[in-house]
């Protein structure tokens, strides 16, 4: 039993004797007649490789079997040189099949992952696809008004840029009233612009080349706050929102007043008179109902406009500023408003009483000069010198002591190279003899400190 046995490894995996099923009778008569020694010798050292390569080239058929490793030997055909030279085409029938028998169409609906919302198209009004879509009017002046809120420093410089390019756009009655709208919304809706708002309506109003049948710019700005003064009545007696837009409206006609230039017979300006007697009416309404905020509006607009006010009032021969002060006091004395209102009541009674604060024997302001009006520098800036002293433009030494504030700025000048860099010097710094000997004595103690 042991003789027949063969210990390498797969050995006798395909031993087959010759009556086996694996083998034809032909092949065993052959087999037979060839010597069972050399059957053996033949057949039994043929052994299969235990795995057949993928892409093994095709084998001999043929029935000649001398040799079992003769029958299994590759050979290299002349079919399988073409089949090897048309690769290219094969590939192409290969992939033409696929196509053929491939389940996939181009009219098949789009894929979409499962939490993917798809865009949706904006349509708009007039048909545009929302690019390259021209400027309107409200953009373009919206953008100018918060341009000037952010910087009004820059109205002299860009304001005749932008009435060109108003009147560029303004043509029609339309968008005039649509540019006057813009401008009053923004000057009642931000307190901090009622300034630069009136400041523009006056520009626009003598600057706007257009004038429709039904009024130019400083007429329909006019008729546009008629809209709120009728209206006072009901507004001081409103719901918190609807006096604060009031109180706003109210601060906005006051500066308008002061700011609005009309010409008059005479080629000089003048203000408004429709303005002065609006100003009276709604003074009128606030104090009507005396509630904080009405009271602390009334005196905003009169620290505002009532040296103004008054000089128009007493030149026309009326002692409305009288009544309206009047009329604080029996407040103060009888309304019910809270403390720090009553005392905001009472230093404007007393701002009055000092002429709001100008100096007496004033010249008027078309005759004042620095040499006989001492309020010419009224609102000039205050400076101060090295030792903290103030001092404005009516100083008789403003000249030089502002001088000497630029001599200290300059105290240390810039040096530059040719080239253009920077040249530092080091300076010494010279210590007061005070700071120098408490430095020293500093010094002393810290080193016995640490010995």
């Amino acid at each position: 039993m042991t003789e027949n046995f063969d210990r390498a490894p797969g050995a006798g995996r395909n031993r087959l004797k010759p009556n086996s099923p694996g083998l034809g009778e032909q092949d065993s008569g052959r087999l037979a007649e060839a010597g069972e020694g050399d059957a053996k010798a033949s057949f039994f050292n043929q052994r299969e490789p235990l795995r057949q390569p993928r892409t093994s080239p095709p084998l001999v058929e043929s029935n000649n079997l001398s040799g079992a490793g003769d029958a299994r030997r590759p050979v290299k055909s002349s079919h399988a040189a073409q089949s090897s030279s048309s690769t290219p085409a094969l590939k192409a029938q290969a992939a033409s099949a696929l196509a053929i028998n491939s389940s996939l169409s181009v009219n098949a609906p789009e894929f979409y992952p499962k939490n993917y919302t798809p865009c949706q198209e904006t349509t708009y009004e007039d048909g545009s696809d929302g690019y390259y879509t021209e400027t309107s009017l409200a953009e373009l002046v919206q953008e100018f008004l918060n341009h000037l809120n952010a910087s009004p420093a820059s109205f002299e410089l860009e304001i005749e840029q932008m009435t060109a390019t108003l009147n560029a756009w303004v043509t029609t009655e339309e968008t005039l009233r649509e540019l006057v709208e813009l401008i009053y919304t923004q000057s009642t809706s931000i307190p901090n612009f009622a300034y630069t708002g009136a400041r523009l309506c006056n520009y626009l109003s003598q600057h706007l080349t257009i004038s429709p049948p039904s009024g130019n710019f400083r007429k329909l700005l006019l008729q546009r706050c008629q809209t709120e003064y009728e209206q006072r009545d009901q507004a001081v007696k409103g719901d918190e929102a609807t006096q604060k837009s009031f109180h706003s409206y109210v601060l906005f006609l006051g500066e308008l007043y002061l700011n609005l230039e009309i010409k008059s017979r005479k080629g000089l300006p003048s203000r408004a008179e429709i303005l002065l007697s609006a100003l009276k009416d709604l003074t009128d309404a606030l104090f009507s109902n005396p509630v904080d905020g009405n009271l602390i509006c009334a005196v905003k607009l009169l620290k505002l406009t009532g040296s103004v006010l008054e000089d128009a009032w007493k030149e026309s021969g009326k002692s409305h500023m009288d009544e309206l002060v009047q009329r604080i006091e029996n407040i103060v004395l009888d309304a019910s408003c809270s403390r720090d209102v009553k005392q905001m009541l009472l230093r404007l009674v007393e701002l009055r009483s000092s002429n709001w604060g100008r100096v007496r024997g004033a010249s008027a302001s078309s005759e004042a000069t620095p040499d006989n009006d001492p309020n010419y520098f009224m609102n000039e800036p205050t400076f101060y010198t090295a030792d903290g002293t103030p001092f404005t433009a009516a100083d008789p030494e403003y000249s030089e002591k502002y001088q000497e504030i630029l001599d200290r700025e300059n105290y240390f000048p810039d040096y530059y190279e040719e080239n253009g860099n920077e040249e530092y010097y080091d300076v010494e710094d010279e210590m007061d003899p005070e700071i120098e000997e408490a430095f020293e004595k500093f010094c002393l103690e810290s080193e016995k400190k640490r010995k």
